[in-house]
């Protein structure tokens, strides 16, 4: 695919893909329009980098597809002074948008090798305000706790109550909770130090995180 092609993809991703599934923010579409998503597809899949698809990565996991990223980003209305948290770091291409948005963003692979490869895409194009970890952060991660925002990639079976613990006030946290078929897109705020709210925004489905297809409790 020549760079007028690329450019002609991106731009039909955008208008008839995200745009239609009503993400109207310019400050979103404007940064998934200069974050190079073909550059962090596994190479085998590039000719898909603009498919409304989910595209497959090592041990069962997917990248979100277009829209459900769109979607993520829109909800969580994150703003520049904003410290993020990301669920599965995957290839980094949403590392990459959350970064473009936020202040900071830990992003957390359970994957040592995509994580390895995630860091390489970021360096490439110079996204600088990401710090990388390894580690299984299905019920939260605690040691750079408290976040303006949490951003999980995979499903979950159940929203669990450590990681909306872990939101400062104020904080938002995206999550696709459910089994397949019925898995449903939420948006939780924490409204107070010891209340939270709950907007159900669309139907979707998505592969779960490792760890993340049976519902797991806190241990102290």
């Amino acid at each position: 695919m020549n760079e007028m092609n690329t450019e002609q993809a991106r731009f039909n991703m955008i208008e008839q893909q995200i745009r239609p599934a009503d993400v109207l923010d310019p400050v979103v579409l404007d940064t998934i329009a200069i974050v190079p998503r073909e550059e962090f597809v596994p190479a085998a899949y590039r000719q898909l980098a603009f498919s409304d698809t989910n595209i497959p990565l090592p041990s069962g996991q997917v990248m979100m597809n277009p829209i459900q990223e769109g979607r993520l980003l829109q909800a969580l209305n994150i703003g520049k002074e904003d410290n993020i948290l990301e669920i599965g770091t995957g290839t980094g291409y949403l590392t990459a948008l959350l970064a473009k948005l936020g202040k900071q963003v830990i992003s957390v692979e359970i994957d040592e090798n995509l994580s390895k490869t995630a860091r390489e895409k970021l360096s490439q194009h110079n996204v600088d305000n990401v710090i990388l970890e390894v580690g299984d952060a299905t019920i939260g991660w605690q040691k750079h706790a408290p976040y303006d925002v949490i951003a999980i990639t995979g499903a979950l079976a159940s929203m669990n109550d450590n990681l909306k613990q872990q939101l400062r006030v104020g904080g938002r946290l995206f999550a696709i909770v459910g089994t397949d078929p019925a898995m449903s897109a939420l948006l939780i705020t924490r409204v107070a130090e010891q209340q939270w709210s709950e907007e159900n925004l669309f139907e979707t489905v998505l592969p779960p995180l490792i760890n993340g297809e049976k519902p797991l409790e806190f241990v102290f």
